[in-house]
């Protein structure tokens, strides 16, 4: 997978510019009846509203190079090829939720507060946007709650202390702990992992890396209150359609767990919506036009590019 990853990428790197405006055009023709759709994606993405000067020794498409966050770059060049050479842009790589004083692409911000200067962009897209195809029914599933995954930031530590060793939560850090070291759970896989009715997607340095191959499972997902968001748009969840949400502290965990259990009908509904809303995500085509608009935004108003009239 790696090896096919890199030569695609290397692939790019030498076909004509010609080339992807012809893929351009075609997508614009192909996706012109989901244009509003389209439009309100990037204006999520994109929130600036005014026109803003990027500094003249900003980095330029024809000069970005790779500075480790492979995947980043990778997620990143592939779409800067359907631009001139000599357009600027201001980027910044990793688990940071900083808002820049110039718009800067990031992967992700908070969901809350004045977050415009945060333009979202899809990267790190191979860790985070994984998907599952899950042939265990709900009614099928074990009638609990499972976690995997590093435990260092306080509301992760939190939720240890809370429900570690609760009858209902099967619940593990995959990082060593001298001061709690009964949490170190063995590895779970992905696919053990669906076996659980219930699977709690918590925030790490910004969104649960976990969220979307669990909303795309016949498991429900169970969080507290997002703060943050991707290109998932994770600001737009609804709780109770989408997810279950459950407070920071975890006090109606146990209540919530009880209740759609005694309504698993609920439930399944939970699921139909996680999987509506992921359809436009699992749409490989659509995501590629999305991300051109995103950066065809971003160039207008930055005074880069004329903006296209329809």
């Amino acid at each position: 997978m790696k090896l096919f990853y890199y030569l695609k990428h290397a692939s790019l790197e030498i076909l004509p510019q010609s080339v992807f405006n012809f893929n351009r055009s075609r997508l614009e023709k192909k996706y012109q009846s989901l244009s509003q759709e389209i439009t309100n994606r990037v204006n999520y993405y994109c929130k600036v509203e005014s026109p803003f000067v990027l500094p003249e020794n900003e980095t330029q498409i024809g000069n970005y190079r790779r500075k480790g966050y492979t995947s980043y770059y990778f997620d990143l060049k592939e779409f800067l090829h359907y631009f001139p050479k000599q357009y600027r842009f201001k980027y910044y790589f990793g688990d940071e939720t900083h808002i820049e004083p110039l718009p800067t692409l990031f992967k992700a911000r908070p969901v809350a507060g004045d977050n415009q200067n945060s333009v979202l962009f899809k990267l790190d897209k191979r860790r985070h946007f994984r998907f599952v195809n899950d042939t265990l029914s709900f009614d099928d599933k074990k009638d609990m709650a499972v976690f995997r995954g590093a435990v260092t930031q306080p509301h992760r530590i939190r939720f240890m202390q809370a429900l570690f060793d609760h009858p209902l939560v099967d619940a593990g850090q995959s990082n060593p702990s001298s001061e709690h070291p009964e949490w170190q759970q063995p590895f779970m896989s992905v696919e053990e992992q669906l076996q659980y009715k219930f699977l709690i997607c918590l925030e790490g340095n910004d969104v649960a890396s976990n969220l979307k191959w669990a909303m795309s499972s016949n498991s429900v997902v169970i969080t507290p209150k997002m703060h943050f968001e991707t290109w998932f748009m994770e600001g737009t969840l609804q709780a109770g359609i989408h997810y279950i949400e459950v407070k920071d502290d975890f006090s109606d965990f146990e209540e919530k767990i009880e209740y759609y259990l005694a309504h698993p009908e609920e439930a399944k509904q939970i699921i139909r919506n996680a999987h509506e809303y992921l359809k436009p995500f699992m749409n490989e085509e659509l995501e590629q036009l999305v991300s051109i608009k995103v950066l065809e935004r971003y160039f207008e108003l930055s005074g880069q590019r004329q903006k296209k009239e329809v």
